[in-house]
C-alpha cells in the first residue's frame, strides 16, 4: 500500500526558465519503501492555509539495480503550470533543505529490461519518466537499443537537455536522437513543427523499423499522445506494444452519456486489509465516499490521468466520467478510476489493495 514519508530536498537545479528538477534523499530505513521501476512517478503533498494539495511528478533518475538497497536519491522533473499551486511553490518557494511530504512510487509505465528496441515519443515536460526508462534499459541491458523522438516548443524550453545529451555520449551507437522544435528552426535535423499523426504515420518509418521495436513509450500532453498512438496503429503496431501517459488534458466532456444514478447507493471499500461500507452522497464520486472516510486512501490527481486511485470492482457497475490513466486491458480486467467512477447499482465494492 503507498504511504507517504517526509523526505528532504537535496538539490534544486534550474532545468528551463519555467521548470526544476528535485532531488530528494532517501534515508537508509525507507529505501526499501522507496524501490521503483523505471517510469514509475511520486505523489507530493503539502498543506498551505488548511488545504491539502497534491500533484504527481515523474521520476527522472534511473532505478536501483534489484541488488542495490535501495535508491538513496530520487529526482523528479516540475514544470510551472499556469495557476498551478504546487508547482508555483516548487518553482518560487523549495530551496535545499526543505522537507516534503511524498507517496511511495507508483504508476504502471515501465519497463523491464530485456534485449530488443525500444523507442518513445514524448512532448515537453513527458521526457521525464522516459529519461529514467532509457537510462536504465540501457544501462541494464547491453542487448537494448533505444530511439528517442522529442518535441518541444524551443531549444531554451526543453527540460533534461543536458541529461539527454549525456545519455548520448555514453550510449552512441545504442541510442538514437531524433529532436523537434515546434516553434524553431534547427541548424540540422528535421524542420520544425508539431508531431500529429500524419506527420509520425510518415516519419516513423524512415527512422526505425517500426515493426521491430518491442515496447513504444508515448508521454507528454494528450493531442500528442494520441496522435502518436493513431500513427502507430496505422502502421499496424500491436496494442500490447503501445504504453501510454498523459501530463495534461484540456477540460472536455465526459466519456459517454450519463446513466441514471441510483437515489441511494452505498460502497464497500477493501483499503490496506480493512474494510467499510459507506454511503454515496449526491454527486460524489466513489473516491470522494471514501476519503470521507478513509483519509489514507490513495490518490493525486484527481483528474482521471495519474492512475494512482486504481481499484479493482468486485462487484456492482459503474461509470466512468474519464480515464487516461487505464490501459484497455486493466478496464477489461476489472480495475476503474476511484476517482472518476459513479455508481450505477445502489451496492459497489471496490478493493484498492489488488
Amino acid at each position: 500500500m503507498a504511504r507517504f514519508h517526509t523526505l528532504r530536498v537535496a538539490a534544486v537545479d534550474r532545468l528551463t526558465d519555467d521548470s526544476v528538477a528535485l532531488t530528494l534523499a532517501v534515508p537508509p530505513e525507507l529505501r526499501e519503501e522507496y524501490r521503483h521501476a523505471p517510469g514509475q512517478h511520486l505523489a507530493l503533498r503539502r498543506r498551505a492555509d488548511g488545504t491539502e494539495i497534491r500533484r504527481t511528478y515523474s521520476i527522472c533518475s534511473p532505478a536501483p539495480a534489484p541488488d542495490d538497497d535501495g535508491p538513496r536519491a530520487l529526482r523528479v522533473g516540475v514544470r510551472l503550470v499556469e495557476g498551478g499551486a504546487f508547482s508555483t511553490y516548487a518553482l518560487k518557494e523549495i530551496d535545499i533543505g526543505d522537507e516534503l511530504e511524498v507517496m511511495t512510487p507508483a504508476g504502471r509505465f515501465t519497463v523491464d529490461p530485456a534485449p530488443g528496441l525500444y523507442a518513445a515519443i514524448v512532448g515537453g515536460s513527458g521526457i521525464t519518466p522516459v529519461l529514467s526508462i532509457a537510462s536504465t534499459l540501457l544501462a541494464r541491458e547491453p542487448g537494448a537499443r533505444f530511439c528517442l523522438i522529442r518535441s518541444d516548443r524551443t531549444t531554451a524550453s526543453t527540460m533534461f537537455l543536458e541529461e539527454v545529451a549525456d545519455l548520448k555520449d555514453r550510449y552512441p551507437e545504442r541510442l538514437q536522437l531524433v529532436t523537434v522544435l515546434s516553434r524553431e528552426e534547427q541548424q540540422a535535423g528535421l524542420p520544425s513543427g508539431r508531431l500529429d499523426r500524419e506527420r509520425l504515420t510518415g516519419l516513423l518509418p524512415s527512422l526505425l523499423p517500426v515493426a521491430e521495436v518491442a515496447g513504444w513509450f508515448l508521454c507528454g500532453p494528450f493531442g500528442l499522445v494520441q496522435g502518436a498512438e493513431r500513427a502507430l496503429r496505422d502502421l499496424a503496431v500491436p496494442r500490447a506494444r503501445i504504453h501510454e501517459e498523459i501530463f495534461h488534458v484540456d477540460a472536455g466532456p465526459t466519456g459517454g452519456p450519463a446513466r441514471p444514478a441510483p437515489a441511494h447507493s452505498t460502497v464497500t471499500a477493501r483499503l490496506d486489509g480493512r474494510g467499510g461500507t459507506w454511503p454515496v452522497q449526491d454527486g460524489e464520486s466513489l473516491l470522494d465516499t471514501v476519503l470521507r472516510n478513509r483519509p489514507d486512501a490513495p490518490y493525486a490527481c484527481k483528474g482521471g490521468v495519474c492512475g494512482t486511485c486504481r481499484a479493482f470492482l468486485v462487484s456492482g457497475e459503474v461509470r466512468m466520467d474519464r480515464n487516461y490513466a487505464l490501459e484497455t486491458e486493466e478496464t477489461e480486467a476489472g480495475y476503474v478510476l476511484a476517482c472518476q467512477s459513479r455508481p450505477v447499482t445502489e451496492q459497489v465494492e471496490l478493493d484498492f489493495d489488488r
